[in-house]
């Protein structure tokens, strides 16, 4: 099922239903092993991810694209209301985890990721990305999540089968 996306001036909102219980989907996002399979715009990978999932914890991954270009992101855990809310920061970083700056302004956005049960076997992800630099929701924050979310649409299909 197509979603809703809606830019709200710096601000990102996409909505999808997934055809997939909410503790899967959850583990999908909190999970390194499970996040590593389907993070990131189509054809991207993340061959690198450490998340500590706690209030505080820190989470560390690296997007890799198809022509071998590596970008690294890092953020904090500020929400965790298991299988319904997460809430975290997110910056660009380099590899060890250190906040890397790309232009004036702020760095940190906020992401926020809730979950709600459609029944017991769908869920309905509303993802808010906060704090995006002018223009950047228009010019890839758009696609590079439409494209995770079929990703995540295959590999939860995969993995109920």
């Amino acid at each position: 099922m197509q979603g809703a996306t809606e830019s709200q001036g710096q601000d990102l909102v996409m909505t999808r239903e997934f055809d997939a219980p909410r503790p899967l989907v959850w583990r999908c996002w909190t999970e390194a092993e499970l996040f590593q399979q389907w993070y990131g715009p189509q054809g991207f990978t993340i061959p690198q991810c450490t998340i500590d999932l706690r209030v505080g914890g820190k989470l560390l991954f690296c997007m890799r694209s198809p022509e071998g270009y590596e970008m690294w992101l890092t953020g904090t855990f500020q929400e965790i209301d298991p299988v319904e809310r997460l809430v975290k920061t997110e910056s660009m970083a380099d590899a060890e985890g250190n906040v890397v700056a790309i232009g004036p302004g702020p760095h940190d956005t906020l992401v926020t990721v809730t979950l709600e049960a459609e029944g017991e076997s769908r869920t309905r992800i509303t993802l808010r990305h906060a704090g995006l630099p002018e223009g950047s929701a228009e010019a890839g924050a758009n696609e590079g999540y439409r494209g995770a979310f079929d990703k995540l649409a295959a590999f939860l299909e995969k993995e109920r089968a």
